[in-house]
């Protein structure tokens, strides 16, 4: 594939971050063939770890189609990471704007040009206890839609493994030495959804169809089966303000949540 696209900031920062990367982790890449080889496109990966953009990007890297990945905009403002940011063609994201079509503008740009814009769809790292994708938020789909643009789902998994996400101490378990592994299916099929017009239910049901995509490759990484529905963090938070608030009723009474169901059983008897 070619290369001609890289650039020197690209190249300079795979100098840097190859070797440490290549020395510290196993590798189990697959699907790279499903990485196009002209045009713009977008990927969709999950999120389970600080680590992982490091090793989606030496994935995508080594297929010559490097990816442009969406960052907060404070972080262009200088330093050496803002350097590297600018460098590289990321792209700002600009999160006061509160019109979503042109907060993504630059990435409908990128892809214009022929350029790959990765995506983690669900905007922060999982909260999903046992690690699967939450739901998704509608970025790539909105873009997606507007562009026509192919949209590769990506799982990855083992990044979390030596970097845990929300982890009490946030550092490095490097040893036993883990497995970085990627996983690149076909493009999803969102011709369905061309020419209706992009309303939050258009939306939803593109980033429903991104994210199964996703979680179904994950499945196959883990081997084991992912859960019927994905998490949503509201519906959880929610639910668990609602049972404080019934644990705080129940000692209030100076009954605990335990003994009312006990009673309830008993009283059914």
């Amino acid at each position: 594939m070619s290369r001609h696209r890289i650039g020197f900031w690209y190249r300079f920062t795979a100098v840097l971050a190859k070797p440490p990367l290549v020395v510290l982790f196993k590798r189990d890449w697959r699907g790279m063939e499903h990485i196009p080889v002209d045009g713009g496109f977008i990927t969709a990966v999950n999120h389970n770890s600080y680590l992982d953009p490091l090793s989606y990007a030496h994935f995508q890297y080594n297929t010559g189609r490097v990816p442009r990945f969406l960052a907060k905009a404070a972080l262009f403002k200088g330093g050496f990471v803002g350097t590297i940011l600018r460098g590289t063609g990321q792209i700002p994201v600009y999160r006061e704007s509160t019109d979503a079509a042109t907060a993504f503008r630059s990435a409908v740009d990128a892809i214009n040009r022929g350029e790959c814009v990765a995506f983690y769809p669900e905007g922060t790292l999982t909260r999903d206890p046992e690690m699967w994708p939450m739901e998704g938020k509608t970025g790539a789909a909105r873009v997606a839609l507007l562009t026509k643009a192919p949209v590769v789902p990506v799982a990855q998994w083992g990044a979390n493994e030596a970097m845990p996400p929300y982890a009490k101490e946030n550092k490095l378990r490097l040893f036993p030495r883990k497995t970085l592994k990627v996983l690149a299916g076909p493009p999803v099929d969102l011709s369905a959804y061309y020419g209706k017009e992009p309303t939050a239910e258009v939306l939803r049901a593109a980033t429903e169809d991104i994210m199964s995509a996703i979680t179904a490759l994950l499945a196959e990484l883990r081997g084991e089966p992912a859960p019927a529905e994905p998490y949503n963090p509201r519906k959880a938070l929610a639910e668990a303000r609602r049972k404080a608030r019934e644990e705080k009723r129940a000692a209030e009474a100076g009954q605990s949540p335990a003994a009312r169901e006990e009673r309830k059983e008993g009283d059914g008897k």
